[in-house]
């Protein structure tokens, strides 16, 4: 897979999502979200916002998304961001092959 086809995976899935998700909780999840809303004061919405952004976060910051985008997609974040890849970037890819058999011969 390429740059182009997770920039068409993400537009699809931004649009699959709409405004509104529902999640099933399981107990435990339950319980962690009650005891986190009962002890900041917030409401269970803003704190699933919230969960979001933090494990999108500790994602980019430990190198776990550029992992698995380099794995899926065979690009990281920050190519993503830029919209090319790094050799495209550089012009890497512009360079054909070097032919090692042939590399002396004139």
């Amino acid at each position: 897979m390429s740059l182009d086809d997770l920039d068409e995976n993400v537009t699809a899935n931004y649009a699959a999502l709409g405004e509104e998700t529902t999640v099933d909780l399981d107990p435990e999840t339950r319980n962690e979200l009650a005891m986190l809303s009962a002890a900041m004061g917030t409401d269970t919405d803003e704190l699933l916002r919230r969960g979001v952004h933090a494990l999108f976060q500790q994602a980019v910051s430990s190198g776990d998304l550029d992992f698995h985008l380099r794995t899926g997609y065979d690009v990281t974040y920050d190519e993503y961001l830029a919209g090319a890849t790094y050799e495209e970037m550089t012009g890497a890819d512009q360079y054909p092959e070097r032919d090692e058999d042939r590399r002396y011969n004139m």
